[in-house]
């Protein structure tokens, strides 16, 4: 790393603004430009101009083929390659590129989920340019970020939807910062940065896992001996074949423009975390997809891979994507700064108490937007935030929020610095809010961290939600005070009535402690623990209204996620209780047959030659017991399977495998857990929890 010319090397797999300037005439750059920063039209020469710039800087980079590289209602991306030759009359081929091809494509769209929206013979899908989200080489390829769309323009995707929230929230808080005076804004955006938890093994033992390949976790696996109890791992030096893995990572994804900016081990072992510098919302989304996608194929190349499921080890901290959130205008304005009086501050206040008005109103929506089938292991754990919403403001805020609410005068505090106790070391300012790592949205000095977002998760739903819902009470705030005749004092009555009524939704307290819970509860909060309880309210009256109106999803489109939700969650669960019968039946029992066999016939040795045996038969009727129960255990799971499939309604499947599959699973897992310590090493079906964790 240390000859790595960073700045060179930084963005240049990407075809990005500096590129464009320096690559299209003036016209033209001025013309993208204004659709990039305005949403204006792209006319089509200046399309055909800006496709052969690019097309000629592609092929520079060793790229023969180009792609509509898009993201499906399947969570990851999607990408068909076609080559940029063209044949001619005389036999040869030229390498050629239209601004048709640039903007508009027509994959397949026939099976991708659709919810049911759509017959599979009605296979008409159209990607769309979006021009906000910089093209860029990966491989031999040119991949164009695009939205999907069907054949009627519904959205086939999590592009389109996040695109609408951030116009819906983008010209309803321009309309309160007209109110304030500013008229010199013209574009709010909300910026996202995304840490990105992960685990690391061995390719050569993961290989050896059935359920890490089939289900990206481990289905089974004994306590080690050694877990994350001595504290050790967070933040420790990094084992050297990390190390060159994540120089590995950051030069590819500094090609690729992402501005990877931290690296550490995390809590568990085998554990770590990348995070990044904030970058619009929909830029940001799309380079986490990149990112997760250039993890894996990074750490193959390393013979390790890259496991980012939320809980791939039980007993040990899952994987959590810190969706850190904010919102500025083009100006470079943070909406989310409190400045040094935050007290005195009106507009601050006043989208703080949006904030607080939206999350209180729509837990639900946010609770869906981080849920699935791997979210359920980690969510409410000792090392996640409770699957309850609450937010955090800090000790700072909360007294001024209290003020307000009690109208009572605020103390005023001056800042202070830290008393280290050590002369030597210098004084530092004190932060005016303390980090709550068990808040699921916490305020953060400038910005509001989402905490409760899946490792495996696109950011594209939870940041579409957060974007619709502000959106929707800035709307209201807009409505009301565009009226008013005394504006000052009545956003200052609307900033009052607004923390008084939501005042519930905040929580400075310790999200992990049981008590909160039956707190929670008496203050009226939600709390859906499972996918299923979740999508419960998803097309409640109320959602339905806020996403039509804020034009982010249509009826029909919300009707049809609905359905793909909870199909994958029943695909999922359905995958695991395979691998898991599969494990049980070819694996597990198998080898405490093997090693009880060759127990038996050791103490009938020992016996043959006068001794007693007694401690090699007692091991076998042991093992010989827990195989039974095994079995037993596989069976009433396998029962259990086919009952909860046993219906054409979705939730009625997902419920059932709740109510009965995921505890059967458990019991499952339970009796093979225990029989794992008791097998000779050489009996072992598969490698152990010591193993995949201790060496990588």
């Amino acid at each position: 790393m240390a000859t790595t010319n960073v700045p060179e090397l930084f963005g240049s797999m990407v075809f990005n603004q500096k590129t464009m300037k320096e690559r299209l005439p003036k016209e033209t750059f001025r013309a993208l430009k204004k659709t990039i920063d305005n949403g204006e039209p792209l006319d089509l020469n200046v399309a055909n101009q800006v496709a052969h710039a690019m097309k000629e800087w592609a092929i520079e980079r060793g790229a023969t083929h180009f792609t509509h590289w898009f993201q499906p209602l399947t969570g990851i991306t999607a990408e068909k390659h076609d080559s940029f030759i063209t044949p001619q009359d005389d036999g040869t081929v030229i390498m050629s590129f239209s601004g048709k091809e640039l903007v508009r494509g027509e994959p397949d769209a026939s099976s991708f989920p659709s919810g049911g929206g759509r017959a599979t013979f009605e296979a008409r899908g159209y990607t769309v340019w979006d021009p906000t989200s910089y093209p860029f080489v990966k491989e031999h390829t040119l991949c164009i970020p695009t939205a999907f769309c069907s054949y009627n323009g519904e959205a086939l995707d999590k592009k389109a939807p996040l695109l609408r929230s951030m116009e819906a929230l983008n010209v309803q808080a321009l309309r309160i910062l007209r109110l304030f005076g500013n008229t010199s804004a013209t574009h709010v955006a909300t910026t996202v940065g995304s840490e990105q938890e992960y685990f690391i093994v061995s390719e050569k033992l993961y290989n050896q896992r059935k359920d890490l390949r089939m289900a990206g976790r481990t289905l089974f696996g004994a306590k080690p001996s050694k877990g994350q109890e001595m504290d050790d791992q967070y933040f420790a030096a990094l084992n050297p074949k990390i190390v060159e893995y994540m120089e590995d990572l950051n030069e590819t994804l500094w090609k690729y423009g992402i501005l990877a900016k931290t690296e550490h081990n995390e809590v568990a072992p085998a554990q770590h975390e990348m995070a990044p510098i904030f970058s619009t919302t929909n830029l940001a989304t799309d380079q986490n997809q990149l990112t997760m996608e250039v993890m894996k194929k990074v750490a193959r190349r390393h013979g390790l891979v890259c496991l980012l499921h939320e809980k791939p080890f039980a007993g040990l901290n899952g994987s959590g994507k810190h969706n850190n959130w904010s919102m500025s205008t083009n100006e470079g304005e943070n909406l989310l700064e409190p400045g040094d009086t935050p007290g005195k501050n009106l507009q601050f206040l006043l989208f703080l108490a949006a904030l607080i008005k939206a999350v209180d109103e729509n837990q639900d929506l946010l609770r869906i937007s981080i849920a699935s089938a791997g979210n359920d292991h980690r969510l409410g754990a000792n090392e996640a935030p409770p699957a309850i919403i609450s937010m955090y403001v800090g000790d700072e805020l909360l007294d001024v929020l209290q003020a307000i609410k009690d109208g009572t005068p605020l103390k005023s505090a001056a800042k202070q610095n830290m008393k280290i106790g050590v002369d030597v070391l210098p004084a530092i300012p004190k932060d005016s809010t303390d980090r709550n790592r068990t808040s699921p949205f916490a305020f953060t000095g400038n910005k509001f961290e989402f905490r409760s977002v899946g490792s495996s998760l696109s950011i594209a739903g939870p940041n579409t939600a957060l974007d619709a819902i502000v959106a929707n009470t800035l709307k209201g705030f807009a409505d009301e005070l565009e009226k008013s005749k005394n504006f000052e004092s009545d956003v200052a009555a609307l900033i009052k009535r607004e923390i008084t009524a939501h005042w519930r939704i905040i929580f400075n307290g310790n999200g992990y402690d049981s008590s909160w819970v039956s707190e929670a509860e008496r203050r009226g909060l939600l709390n859906l623990r499972t996918l299923p309880d979740a999508m419960t309210h998803y097309l409640d009256a109320k959602n339905i209204k806020l996403y039509t109106e804020m034009g982010v999803y249509t009826e029909d489109e919300m009707r049809e996620h609905y359905e793909i939700k909870l199909e994958k969650y029943c695909q999922v669960l359905n995958i695991e209780v395979e691998t898991m019968l599969e494990m049980i039946n070819k694996d597990i029992l198998p080898a405490a047959f093997k090693y009880i066999h060759e127990l038996t016939k050791t103490a009938s040795a020992i016996k043959a030659m006068g001794g007693a045996g007694s401690a090699q038969s007692k091991l076998a009727l042991k093992l010989d017991g827990l195989a039974a129960s095994l079995e037993e255990k596989a069976e009433v799971l396998c029962k259990a399977h086919i009952a909860a499939k046993d219906s054409d309604d979705a939730m009625v499947v997902a419920r059932s495998y709740v109510e009965s599959v995921v505890p059967a699973m458990a019991q499952a897992r339970a009796v093979a857990d225990e029989i794992e310590p008791l097998l000779g090493e050489e009996y072992k079906p598969y490698p152990c929890y010591e193993d995949l964790l201790f060496r990588v």
